[in-house]
């Protein structure tokens, strides 16, 4: 390969996440409400009968399909589909901060304003939905707790091809949960975390 068909091949390259090509990908939404004179947002419990994380709180989203135009029509059309409500009341909707994810996931969030609409979830995706006031999120942080990742290669890893061997120091990667609790609802992990974000967001000067 010589130099001009290598400066060709980078030339119109737009770089993005090393990898995400295996990533599976993702898009959520925070649903703000207009209730009793006051913002809400709107939160999910998943199914019982869900196979991953069932009976958690979540937001409404999903795995972003092959015929959506980009992550946040995906983010609309999930919230639709499970809040059974019509796209068109879906608005205002603006992107927060992706996330990637250590298992795998790249995670485009959203928030957006649900227009005055019935909402009849999806029975066989969301057991309930409940709304907490914008205000009690803001006064009331969560309770913050450590956890560490820690790197555990398979029983045959080429040790004798890296320093140290079976003595290298692999680093852990320590990363925060947050837990918001309301009422008898627990607020957690990816949720959480993208709660977290939104708050920090709005709450900056």
């Amino acid at each position: 390969m010589d130099l001009e068909k290598l400066q060709q091949k980078l030339e119109h390259r737009r770089p993005s996440i090393l990898g995400s090509e295996h990533f599976l990908k993702y898009a959520i939404l925070i649903p703000i409400v207009q209730k009793e004179d006051e913002l809400h947002l709107l939160f999910e419990v998943r199914a019982s009968t869900m196979r991953r994380q069932p009976g958690e709180v979540c937001f409404p989203g999903g795995r972003i399909e092959e015929g959506d135009k980009n992550e946040q029509e995906a983010a609309i059309r999930e919230t639709a589909e499970e809040l059974g409500i019509s796209s068109n009341k879906i608005t205002n909707v603006q992107p927060l901060d992706y996330f990637v994810s250590p298992f795998g996931m790249i995670i485009y969030p959203y928030v957006g304003f649900i227009e005055e609409a019935e909402i009849f979830p999806n029975q066989e995706e969301v057991e309930r939905v409940f709304t907490v006031p914008l205000s009690y999120l803001l006064h009331n942080p969560p309770k913050t707790f450590e956890m560490n990742y820690e790197v555990k290669p398979a029983d045959d890893f080429p040790y004798h091809l890296i320093p140290g061997g079976e003595n290298y120091n692999f680093r852990q990667r320590p990363l925060s949960e947050y837990f918001y609790e309301y009422n008898s609802d627990v607020i957690w992990g990816l949720t959480g975390r993208v709660l977290k974000h939104f708050i920090d967001v709005i709450q900056k000067d």
